[in-house]
């Protein structure tokens, strides 16, 4: 079965990580949000899209739920005797694939051609598609001013309350989404918006010229998965961002955001009171047990998402 996945940050990767464990089953397309990319010792750091290479390519550091494991930090102690700003910690091992990628960047290819010659260098079976080729970049509005994801996310540590975001693309124009992208929408018999932040990691891929025409227009099953349970988030920053914004801290304030956008709407267990308010929405409320605390629990979510549209 054909599977596109809008994926973000830790629940996005998680869910793409059970759809791989379906081996043959699944043709995964992952749509990874590329807001978070930040440049960092001159080099271009994409942090949703290495999460899905080391998770997919078994070499994630599953602690930290970045990074490689058991990395090595020498050239980061290097760069601080240089003067350089160290509150993006880069490990060794992840400072290749940044030079990797911008090299080949810098020669010639695309973010889609790189991250595809990437995965393919990792072992990754499935594709990850940026959501995007052109410049896309997460700003947030906080009581702070205004600041670019990861001088929020990272070097302030989450602390300032969000009051707005906004999408900066080249010269000012409207970033669109690539044709990998909006092919793997159309062509998909199931597309799932993973359950991540559905402000800073889905926000921005929503927010491309032609995706939400794409999901519109989309003839296979459309779903969501909420990235909050019983008014939390897992992890992050999620149910504060929505709080500080005007949005409802809930599975329900969540499927708002996507009305219009997807057939079903999954909650878990401890929501299944919600799912009264998500079918006044025009969604089909479907509850499944939705925490992947472990492999057995990412590939359980996969496989029930799959069994409920065979």
């Amino acid at each position: 079965m054909k599977v596109a996945l809008f994926a973000g940050g830790t629940g996005g990767t998680k869910l793409a990580h059970g759809f791989a464990m379906l081996g043959n089953q699944v043709e995964l397309s992952v749509i990874a949000n590329v807001g978070d990319d930040v440049a960092v010792h001159g080099l271009l750091v994409c942090p949703d899209i290495d999460a899905l290479l080391y998770t997919l390519g078994g070499l994630i550091d599953a602690e930290r739920g970045w990074g490689v494991v058991d990395d090595t930090h020498t050239a980061h102690a290097m760069f601080a005797r240089y003067g350089e700003p160290t509150w993006f910690t880069v490990g060794d091992a992840d400072l290749a694939t940044h030079i990797h990628r911008t090299w080949r960047m810098a020669e010639g290819a695309s973010l889609t051609d790189a991250t595809a010659a990437m995965a393919s260098a990792l072992g990754v079976g499935a594709r990850i598609l940026p959501a995007t080729d052109e410049r896309h970049r997460t700003m947030v509005s906080t009581d702070d001013g205004e600041l670019a994801f990861q001088e929020y996310f990272v070097r302030l540590r989450q602390q300032p309350e969000v009051r707005g975001v906004r999408f900066a693309s080249a010269a000012g124009s409207r970033a669109r989404a690539t044709p990998a992208v909006l092919a793997a929408i159309a062509t998909s018999q199931l597309v799932v918006i993973g359950p991540s932040n559905p402000i800073v990691s889905i926000g921005p891929i929503l927010a491309l010229d032609g995706v939400r025409t794409a999901l519109e227009s989309a003839t296979g099953v459309r779903l969501a998965v909420s990235p909050i349970i019983a008014g939390q988030a897992l992890k992050g920053p999620a149910d504060r961002m929505l709080a500080s914004m005007g949005h409802e801290v809930s599975a329900a304030g969540v499927a708002r955001l996507y009305a219009g956008l997807v057939d079903r709407f999954v909650i878990d267990e401890a929501d299944a009171a919600l799912a009264p308010q998500i079918a006044a929405l025009g969604m089909e409320p479907v509850v499944l047990p939705t925490v992947m605390r472990d492999d057995s629990a990412r590939a359980g979510l996969a496989e029930a998402l799959l069994a409920g549209i065979a």
